[in-house]
């Protein structure tokens, strides 16, 4: 695990997890809204963000965090690990709740800023059955990721503890325990 893709629906816990992965294998993570918007929250251009996207990926190691579909492909290209928060919507729905009610909208600390609104909503909702299959396609794509798809936030903590059990012992991070 050295280059990993954090994928998700919107409040599936793409960062937090992102964020405890980095602390267990100690890869730095990039958070793709930092490089989608500028500093005052205005969407930068698509070549820049494809660019943003090549240059991190140069890293030895690095965790993305995000999903931005339209730009997907480049980070397939060069990732080896993908893990997957295929949650339930009422699942994603309570994150973005609990999200909002611990930061009161804007940016929090981890690089996300919290827009909430009918449509994200709507994409959350539909997330399962419109964008899923589309995800799933692309990584049918490439048959030597490793992907690891997390159905329950409890897979998700489980996933982590082995994670967590492996760095501390004979595996390191080229580890990929299973859920």
């Amino acid at each position: 695990m050295r280059r990993i893709l954090v994928l998700g629906s919107g409040g599936a816990g793409k960062t937090v997890l992102a964020r405890q992965l980095s602390d267990v294998l100690g890869i730095p993570v990039v958070h793709l809204d930092e490089l989608y918007y500028d500093p005052d929250w205005q969407v930068r251009p698509a070549e820049e963000f494809v660019a943003a996207q090549r240059h991190a990926l140069t890293a030895e190691k690095v965790i993305l965090d995000g999903n931005y579909a339209a730009t997907l492909p480049v980070r397939l290209a060069v990732a080896d690990t993908v893990v997957l928060l295929d949650l339930p919507a009422r699942t994603c729905l309570a994150g973005i709740v609990r999200r909002r009610w611990r930061y009161r909208g804007g940016q929090h600390p981890d690089g996300v800023f919290d827009r909430v609104t009918v449509g994200f909503v709507r994409y959350v909702i539909d997330y399962r059955r419109r964008m899923l299959p589309r995800v799933l396609a692309m990584l049918a794509e490439h048959p030597d990721l490793s992907v690891v798809r997390l159905t329950s936030r409890r897979q998700a903590r489980r996933f982590l503890r082995s994670l967590r059990a492996a760095a501390g012992g004979r595996a390191g991070p080229d580890a990929v325990p299973q859920p």
